[in-house]
This record gives structure tokens, C-alpha cells and sequence, in this order.
């Protein structure tokens, strides 16, 4: 499996309660739960939460009837389990964004929230999105944002060596890019997506600022301020939500998972296992987690 792009593994981390709970980021989730409000479909039938992590996204998705939350790690799976329950609404699913084990054309939303900066090959992790949405589906992405403000005055005083308005993505940590934002909507493109809306958020992303002003007041004034994204993106974090575009297959009644291998939806659930009928590989179900990042 060494030609795999490499993955950034949050397995035995807790992320959940180091960054949000404990590390001052109120306004932050704040923020993105007013964009999710304004962009998610007031309904639907199946969404995919890719990089669902321990489910701090996943209560918000309140207008689908079921919930598919896929993750690389599986201790992330189990902390999103310990929060949501288990329940058929939710799905919880351990595989790789570059081999999604879905049908084509199974769902009709998908969202991948602070996830995109961590994919060294981007557009084929959106290709793979693609596969598994509806045309006509929906489709809403967060991404860091390397033309933000404070990338930009840190490059003009000679603070930083790369310039913000370069197309191309900056590595600053191993497995943690920022991206511009054209060079995404141009990948959302070739990926057959077409973007609708575009929204700026957390401009007010600044240690002292969120410190000294109320968190409800911060957000109120970003809210007012995520507009803006749809003619200029100068914030640490965009969103955009893009519609599936492009001729897709659709699901077949019955069907639903496929085999990461050889692309089989044949897969027989044999109660702590799915066995493939196109390869004969077996996939985990553990503890309620159907594991597909690597066969029995």
C-alpha cells in the first residue's frame, strides 16, 4: 500500500478536548456553526461528514435522516460514539478520504470541514467525493486560507518568505497546508463542482481580540462579515458550498458500501465482518465501526 498519499492519523489523539474544549476556540466553533446554518440544505436524505473526528460538527446536520460520520482514526470514531450514541441515524465508518468505501452516487450531501489542509493530493481526495455524491448533490468545504490578512503583512514586512497570493499551497507544518483560494475553486472544477456560494470566516481569529471581547459579539460581527466571501476571501478560513455538477451513476437500490480494493459493491455483512464477493476481502465492523482502512 505504499503508493497511497500519505495520511495525517489523529488515532489516540484528543484533539476534541485539547483544541475545542479546553483551548479557547468558542469563537471559532461558533463561526462555523452560523455557515453551516447558512449553506446546509434545509433537508435531505444521507450526508457524508468526511473527517467527522469525535462528532463536534455532526448535531448540527439536524435536516438529514441519517448521518454518515468517516474518519481515518478509529479512537476518533469512538469519542464521536461516546457523544452522539449509537443509533440508526448514525453510521460510523473508519476509512481513507483517497478510497472512499461507497457506492457511486449514494448520497446527496457531503461535508469536509478543517480537513482539506491536511491532503497532500487534494483534488483526488475531490474526485473521490464526487463518485459518491448525487449530481446535484451538495457539497460544502472548509479550507485555511493562505491569502488572510495577517499572511499578507507578515510578507510585505519580510516576515515570511512565501507570498500569499502565490496559486500554488504552502506546507508550513508537514501534512498542514493552506490553500488559495482560487486554486481550490479551480480544483472544485476539475473535480466537476460548481461553486454557489462562498463565505469568509473568523476574521476576528486573534488570541488578544478573543480574549478581550465577548465571544457573542465577535461572532455576531463575523456573521455580518461572512458575505464578503462571495467577491473577496482575506479571512483565515473560507467555506464554500458547491453543487455536484457532471453526469454521475446512482446507487442502486441495496447498495452502499464498496470494497476500497477492487471497487466491488458486492459486500456481504456477516455480522462482525463485510466480506467482498469481487476480491474476497474482509472488512472489520468493530464496535459499531465498520473498518475499511485495512482488509482481515
Amino acid at each position: 500500500m505504499t503508493d497511497r498519499p500519505p495520511v495525517c492519523d489523529y488515532e489516540g489523539s484528543q484533539y476534541q478536548s485539547t483544541f475545542w474544549d479546553q483551548g479557547e476556540r468558542a469563537y471559532e466553533d461558533q463561526t462555523e456553526a452560523r455557515a453551516l446554518r447558512a449553506l446546509l440544505p434545509p433537508n435531505g436524505k444521507l450526508m457524508l461528514e468526511i473527517g467527522a473526528g469525535a462528532g463536534r460538527n455532526t448535531p448540527r446536520y439536524t435536516g438529514f435522516e441519517r448521518v454518515v460520520l468517516l474518519d481515518y482514526s478509529r479512537t476518533q470514531l469512538q469519542q464521536a460514539q461516546e457523544r452522539l450514541g449509537r443509533s440508526d441515524r448514525y453510521l460510523y465508518v473508519a476509512a481513507d478520504v483517497y478510497r472512499l468505501p461507497f457506492a457511486p452516487g449514494l448520497f446527496d450531501a457531503a461535508t469536509m470541514i478543517r480537513v482539506i489542509h491536511h491532503l497532500a493530493e487534494a483534488p483526488t481526495a475531490l474526485r473521490q467525493i464526487r463518485e459518491v455524491l448525487q449530481t446535484g448533490g451538495t457539497f460544502i468545504l472548509e479550507f485555511a486560507n493562505k491569502q488572510h490578512l495577517k499572511a499578507i503583512a507578515r510578507w510585505v514586512l519580510g516576515h515570511q518568505t512565501w507570498s500569499p497570493f502565490d496559486p500554488q499551497p504552502v506546507e508550513f507544518v508537514k501534512l498542514n497546508f493552506d490553500f488559495h483560494p482560487r486554486t481550490i475553486l479551480d480544483w472544485l472544477a476539475g473535480a466537476q463542482f460548481q461553486p454557489q456560494q462562498v463565505r469568509a470566516l473568523s476574521y476576528f481569529r486573534v488570541g488578544l481580540l478573543k480574549r478581550l471581547a465577548p465571544t457573542g459579539v465577535l461572532v455576531a460581527l463575523d456573521s455580518l462579515l461572512q458575505p464578503t466571501g462571495q467577491w473577496f476571501q482575506f479571512s483565515p478560513s473560507v467555506i464554500v458550498r458547491a453543487r455536484a455538477d457532471g453526469e454521475g451513476v446512482a446507487a442502486l437500490p441495496g447498495q452502499f458500501f464498496r470494497c476500497p480494493e477492487c471497487r466491488s459493491v458486492d459486500l456481504k455483512d456477516n455480522g462482525d465482518h463485510l466480506r467482498c464477493a469481487g476480491c474476497d476481502r474482509r472488512w472489520a465492523i468493530r464496535d459499531g465501526i465498520y473498518d475499511f482502512k485495512e482488509p482481515l
